[in-house]
């Protein structure tokens, strides 16, 4: 079921459709080394092909899982040997930095043209060096009309399935289970149909959930799909929805992630994302992570889940984080501005003789424990880093320094 050239290719419109970048390539002849970034069962490898064949380019493939540098070296040399060849590495993030250091000679004198494919982020998993050398292309995830449009090929193409009498009488379990992975679509078919006894064949969710048995959960704690679902959890909670950062705690929890890694980033959210909205969102956050580091699965999830939902129901705010941000920029920008006098330490005569620490007030001997003096650097009187954020804790400290201040920074 493999297609042959662009016009069969299923999906990655926005590479192969009339006038995008891969089939301007195929059409003037021109192939540049590319890295092809994309989940599984997406056409990598099928693409890769396609173009070497279309372009009538030798062909030569390793993959990264099995590869050494020596392997690499010959089949360089095979390349020179055939001119203008094409070089595909599958997974090539699976490389360390001396076999992809290996390719760089080849691919730099234009010896070879490499395509790599990756499921991973390139720009972590592939050194500086060879990218640069190399046109990233993302390859997106198959969707239903492509999945269905799949399903139907190969039951009316197929050498084996046509002879099956196929009807696809329902189709949610096999594109459900296949989570947009073309490869795992149709090998889930083919272990339906030849479950089967000889014959027509209708096929039912149930059908294929009987022959499925469990859907493995589609989760790489160190890939991709790491990154995306911990980025879904908490922008989840930041958006207020317990109920969807439930959903992506489990599809985390499922997959076997490290809940402590987990805890640790809803300790940032709570400073982040709530901070003095809700003071008592660290405190939580502080215990739930103590209590995973206790107990550890299975038993911390309920804590992780209290957690979760307690911060996501939580009053939000960004304030102490904005604020934060600022200071650091005006640091950057400003430099190493002088400490006022007043407030520097004076442990010996000789600062006291330079007026360190002259007219400081100490502001427990002041009504209401404040006295009204500069802290600032001279340059930077006045510059207002916090703004309180709009909910009622922030609300009283607002209130609270403009009492203070009276109209000073902004309050």
């Amino acid at each position: 079921m493999r297609p042959r050239n662009l016009d069969e290719v299923v999906g990655q419109q926005h590479l192969v459709g009339p006038d995008k970048v891969l089939r301007r390539m195929v059409e003037q002849g021109q192939l540049y080394s590319i890295i092809f970034w994309g989940p599984p069962g997406v056409g990598k490898t099928t693409l890769a092909q396609i173009m070497a064949n279309a372009m009538d380019r030798p062909f030569f493939a390793l993959s990264a899982i099995s590869a050494g540098v020596k392997d690499i070296r010959e089949v360089i040399e095979l390349s020179r040997k055939a001119g203008n060849a094409v070089l595909f590495i599958d997974e090539i993030h699976r490389f360390n930095k001396s076999q992809q250091d290996s390719l760089l000679g080849a691919v730099e004198k234009g010896e070879v043209t490499l395509i790599g494919a990756t499921t991973e982020n390139p720009s972590f998993e592939v050194n500086s060096a060879l990218l640069s050398r190399s046109q990233v292309y993302v390859l997106e995830t198959l969707q239903t009309p492509d999945l269905v449009k799949l399903l139907n090929e190969a039951i009316t193409n197929d050498e084996v399935l046509k002879e099956r009498n196929i009807t696809l009488q329902e189709t949610d379990a096999l594109l459900t289970l296949s989570g947009g992975d073309a490869r795992k679509l149709l090998n889930l078919l083919e272990l339906t149909v030849t479950n089967v006894p000889a014959g027509p064949v209708v096929i039912t969710n149930a059908m294929v959930q009987e022959n499925a048995q469990k859907k493995v959960a589609l989760y790489d704690k160190a890939g991709e799909q790491h990154y995306d679902i911990i980025s879904a959890f908490i922008k989840s909670i930041r958006g207020s929805d317990p109920n969807a950062a439930l959903y992506y705690l489990a599809r985390m929890v499922e997959g076997g992630e490290d809940p402590k890694f987990i805890a640790r980033r809803l300790l940032i959210l709570a400073s982040e994302d709530i901070g003095n909205a809700n003071p008592n969102a660290l405190l939580l956050a502080t215990a739930c992570f103590q209590t995973v580091t206790m107990i550890g699965y299975p038993e911390c999830v309920l804590t992780l889940s209290q957690t979760t939902i307690y911060l996501a129901s939580s009053a939000k705010s960004n304030a102490s984080y904005m604020a934060w941000k600022k200071a650091s920029r005006l640091v950057q920008d400003t430099g190493d501005q002088p400490v006022p006098l007043h407030i520097r330490n004076a442990p010996t005569k000789l600062m006291k003789d330079m007026n360190y620490g002259k007219d400081y007030q100490y502001a427990h001997d002041h009504e209401g424990n404040f006295a009204d003096m500069e802290f600032m650097p001279e340059k930077l009187k006045g510059k207002k880093l916090y703004d309180p954020g709009d909910n009622p804790r922030e609300h009283e400290m607002r209130a609270q320094l403009k009492k203070w201040w009276k109209g000073k920074y902004g309050y």
